[in-house]
């Protein structure tokens, strides 16, 4: 029967080119682009984009084949949170480095009935954590154990969260929806050049386990461009998923297959922590932007605060500047830096802390934050003492014919998480135990310096900085879907393209290409991307006082964000070409 349901999804895939509905503009959409900014010459990204257009649905994710899955969901009649939810258990399947059902995430949804909700299924410290756990014998932070191996492994959320998004929003069965996913796993998919070359990249890391040589080294080597790579362990495991929901996976065999793999190799992680995983539902950030509403993540994400800080200390300060001149990227850069020292100091789990969100949300906090911002760059050390988070995440967007759209970001932090496999259950554990503040007032694998609010504790959700973000219109219509991966510097990223197009007017390919930079406090440096920059420009930020550094290309971009953006006539899409991917619309 699952295999019929994805039978049923491909074709009405196969008929969206022969069967274009045409449906009438909408008043709401946002005005004509501006002109291209300029990019320095050779920018890498400069040549246009190829952008997705869909006057009904459409889909951006990083990886192709779970963006078929969700736009034939579409086509077929489903919801954006349908698609959401296929496409969410596809990428598991087909973009193992990031995918996942052992890891956790974020979801944000602007409902047609214009509910706005915002979905935490990060994961969890196991119940045993303990807040020395990654200090060795001097006291110091070992990252090799927060990043690798079973003790790094935080209790999985995300087949609570895509199961509970499915049960508030979802129209399908569950069953159709998992289907794709359980007929990738079983029969296979082509692997690609990207896969191939992300494997081989963490090869030694994944050699190190078993289960994981076994599926992602068949051989002993990556797989081949070109061949198939299987999964029937994880098949059956999304079986259950499928048969069972919540169940499937947090009790019975998968559940009993976790423990197994825990104990076996020292982790934490047992079957009374799994049983009490929940997926929790929480208020969204709302704040406004320059006569724009923007829809965010609450901690334990520090997206949705960070964002509204930036915007607000850059509101306050009046008239934008033009685009990516010296003083723009000065102010910016100073807006950026004091953010994130709030973030450090003041964000952690909502519920094992009182945080003061309301008065990092208050207007007149912006305006005072703003108020300190000089000529010259303010050295880091002077601002709140703050006592990177892994960048293999994965972001999509959906939006459909019904006026529902939903961000969603999920991880395993870093590249293919923990690189431990649970054997005979076929999927990758994260390693998001280092999100956690090992010892407050050291950097992470992000460099960010974090204090007490987000140390180890039993039960406690890890910061992060996923950030999937819906931007409405003034009119109230959603006008933009947006989040990214790269860690802590997705918060930035996000925010220029947010920028980008509220404040240049800029169409969804030109800005999501555009250069971006990065402050986030400490390291106490202005990052930007290599050949994003005018020479000039770097030379009068350096004077300013900036310790200006350049991220190489491609191989280290500032961070990378998909992008859907609503235009007269429909939407369009785009998957950044940082890190590659596929929009698709109907």
């Amino acid at each position: 029967m699952l295999a019929r349901s994805w039978c049923t999804l491909a074709l009405a895939l196969a008929l969206v080119v022969a069967c274009r509905p045409q449906t009438a503009p909408r008043p709401d959409a946002a005005p004509v682009a501006s002109p291209s900014p300029r990019y320095p010459d050779g920018w890498r990204y400069a040549a246009p984009l190829p952008v997705a257009e869909g006057r009904r649905g459409i889909v951006v994710t990083d990886a192709a084949p779970a963006t078929d899955v969700g736009i034939a969901v579409l086509v077929a009649g489903g919801n954006a949170v349908d698609a959401a939810v296929a496409i969410g258990f596809a990428l598991a399947v087909v973009y193992p480095e990031a995918g996942n059902l052992g890891g956790g995430g974020f979801a944000v949804v602007r409902l047609a009935d214009d509910r706005k909700r915002a979905l935490d299924f990060r994961e969890t410290a196991p119940a045993r954590a303990t807040r020395d756990m990654f200090l060795d014998a001097a006291g110091e932070p070992d990252a090799e154990r927060s990043l690798t191996g079973h003790l790094a492994a935080g209790v999985p959320g995300t087949v609570a969260g895509l199961v509970a998004l499915h049960e508030a929003h979802g129209s399908r069965p569950l069953a159709d929806l998992v289907a794709p996913a359980i007929d990738f796993a079983r029969g296979g998919f082509v692997v690609d050049e990207r896969l191939a070359a992300s494997v081989a990249g963490e090869q030694e890391r994944l050699a190190r386990f078993p289960a994981t040589a076994a599926w992602l080294l068949p051989g002993g080597a990556p797989p081949a461009v070109g061949t198939r790579l299987a999964n029937p362990d994880l098949a059956r495991t999304l079986e259950r998923i499928a048969e069972k929901g919540r169940d499937g996976f947090y009790t019975g065999e998968t559940a009993a297959l976790v423990a197994a793999e825990m104990r076996a190799g020292g982790g934490l992680v047992d079957e009374a922590d799994l049983a009490a995983y929940r997926a929790v539902w929480r208020e969204p950030i709302r704040f406004r932007y320059r006569g724009h509403e923007i829809i965010a993540m609450p901690p334990p994400s520090s997206g949705g605060v960070v964002l509204a800080l930036i915007a607000g200390m850059l509101e306050s300060r009046g008239p934008r500047h033009a685009w990516h001149t010296p003083a723009a990227l000065h102010e910016r850069a100073e807006v950026f830096r004091r953010a994130y020292a709030e973030r450090n100091q003041h964000l952690g789990d909502p519920d094992q802390l009182a945080l003061p969100i309301a008065r990092l949300l208050a207007p007149a906090y912006a305006r005072e934050l703003a108020g300190g911002i000089a000529a010259r760059a303010t050295p880091s050390s002077q601002l709140v003492p703050s006592v990177p988070e892994g960048d293999h995440t994965t972001h999509f967007a959906v939006a459909d014919a019904m006026g529902n759209v939903v961000a969603l970001t999920y991880t395993l932090n870093a590249n293919y998480g923990s690189a431990v496999t649970v054997a005979g259950a076929g999927f990758l554990l994260n390693d998001e135990m280092d999100d956690f503040a090992a010892r407050p007032g050291r950097a992470n694998l992000f460099g960010l310096v974090q204090g007490e609010t987000n140390a180890i504790a039993p039960g406690k959700r890890m910061l992060s900085s996923m950030s999937p973000t819906i931007v409405l219109s003034p009119t109230g219509a959603p006008l933009l879907v947006v989040g990214g991966r790269g860690g802590s510097r997705i918060i930035t990223a996000v925010f220029q393209v947010i920028a980008n197009v509220i404040d240049h007017g800029l169409a969804a390919g030109d800005a999501v290409a555009a250069p971006r930079i990065h402050h986030q406090h400490l390291p106490d440096e202005l990052r930007f991307e290599e050949g994003g920059l005018l020479p000039e420009t770097v030379a009068a930020l350096t004077a300013l006082g900036h310790v200006v550094v350049a991220s190489p290309l491609p191989d280290s971009p500032v961070a990378s964000v998909s992008a859907l953006l609503r235009r007269r006539g429909g939407w369009t899409g785009v998957a950044d070409p940082r890190r590659g991917g596929a929009a698709r619309g109907y």
